[in-house]
């Protein structure tokens, strides 16, 4: 079924088209707020209130017209409210960021196994400007489409490929420091496809 199906399933009180979107979009949603909280039990509870968000919409006969969208902008707000928040600030506070790691100069072989695990392309991605690394985490991650894109962030379709051929650029130019250009912004976007599913 598609998600307009299940949406106007949803919308008649249909408990099985809301069983059926979230199990279509729990796991994705999970994932891409894991990336930006890095809190298991945080992000647990931002997939709920979404989903909860969701529901009260459908109650008051607004139905989104692009679901997938609309879910990533919900909680791509959530995320950016908690970190304006007092609570968010406290904590920071109390932990302290994470150190900031040094490397004079890696070899090639050294980066090219740094960037193949998890945490390398995480710490990669935090050195983009916001703007640039949620279009990488909702291009490469999510598998999003870039007119989906540009209705989740609010951006013209324009800037959202531009933003990403910078990102490109910069990712290219942090993982593999010796080669620059345009040709390693376009290869540059395909190794962190291979690295990021490794």
């Amino acid at each position: 079924m598609t998600d307009e199906e299940l949406l106007r399933g949803m919308a008649r009180g249909d408990q099985a088209s809301f069983e059926a979107l979230v199990h279509r979009y729990h796991a994705p949603l999970s994932g891409y707020l894991y990336r930006h909280l890095r809190d298991p039990g945080r992000v647990e509870d931002f997939v709920q209130e979404t989903f909860l968000r969701l529901i009260r919409q459908l109650k008051e006969k607004r139905i989104p017209d692009n679901l997938q969208a609309w879910l990533y902008r919900v909680a791509m707000n959530m995320c950016r409210d908690y970190w304006k928040s007092a609570a968010y600030q406290s904590e920071k506070n109390r932990f302290g960021e994470p150190p900031e790691q040094h490397d004079a100069s890696p070899s090639v072989v050294e980066l090219a196994e740094r960037q193949e695990t998890r945490r390398e392309i995480m710490e990669t991605l935090d050195e983009l400007p916001e703007v640039q690394r949620e279009i990488v985490t909702l291009r490469f991650y999510q598998d999003m489409k870039l007119q989906d894109i540009a209705d989740v962030t609010g951006l013209p379709l324009g800037s959202v490929k531009t933003y990403l051929y910078k990102a490109l650029r910069k990712l290219k130019t942090r993982l593999h420091p010796e080669t620059t250009g345009q040709r390693n912004a376009t290869k540059g976007g395909e190794r962190f496809e291979h690295a990021k599913r490794s």
